[in-house]
C-alpha cells in the first residue's frame, strides 16, 4: 500500500457522501412538489456506490479490500419506483376527480436518517484523511 492510498481512498468516500447529501438535501426540498416537468409528483433519488475494484461480490469486496482499499465510486442516481403517498385535498390544483393529490414517495425522517448517515460517514472519511496525513508528518520525521 503506497503513501496516498489511503488519502485516495478517502477522498473517493468525501465525493461520494458529498453527492449523497446533495442528493438528499434535493429530495427534501421537493417533500411536496407534485408537479414537475417530467408530469406527476417528485420522485426520490437515490444515490448508488460501488467499489472502485468494480468486484461485485461480498467475498470479493472484502478479500480486496483487505489487500488495497480503492475507495468508492458513485454509479448512478437512480430513481425509487416506490408507490407514491396520497393525500385527501379536494381544493389542490393537482387533486384527481376524487380530490386525491399524488404526493412525492419521500418519508421526511427516512430522508433525515440518510443525512445524518452520511455526514457521519463524510466525517469518517475526513479523519481517516487527517490520521494519513499525520502518519505521514510522522514518518517524515524518523530521519531527523
Amino acid at each position: 500500500m503506497g503513501m496516498f492510498d489511503a488519502i485516495n481512498a478517502a477522498a473517493s468516500g468525501l465525493s461520494a457522501e458529498r453527492l449523497r447529501m446533495d442528493v438528499i438535501s434535493n429530495n427534501i426540498a421537493n417533500v411536496n412538489t407534485t408537479r414537475t416537468a417530467e408530469g406527476g409528483a417528485y420522485r426520490r433519488k437515490i444515490v448508488v456506490f460501488e467499489p472502485r475494484s468494480g468486484q461485485t461480490s461480498f467475498a470479493q469486496v472484502l478479500a480486496q479490500q483487505m489487500d488495497n482499499g480503492q475507495g468508492v465510486k458513485v454509479v448512478g442516481i437512480t430513481t425509487d419506483n416506490s408507490p407514491m403517498r396520497k393525500n385527501y385535498d379536494p381544493n389542490h390544483p393537482d387533486a384527481d376527480q376524487e380530490g386525491y393529490v399524488e404526493m412525492p414517495n419521500i418519508n421526511i425522517v427516512s430522508e433525515m436518517v440518510d443525512m445524518i448517515t452520511a455526514t457521519r460517514a463524510y466525517e469518517a472519511n475526513v479523519t481517516t484523511v487527517n490520521a494519513a496525513k499525520s502518519m505521514a508528518l510522522k514518518a517524515l520525521e524518523i530521519g531527523k
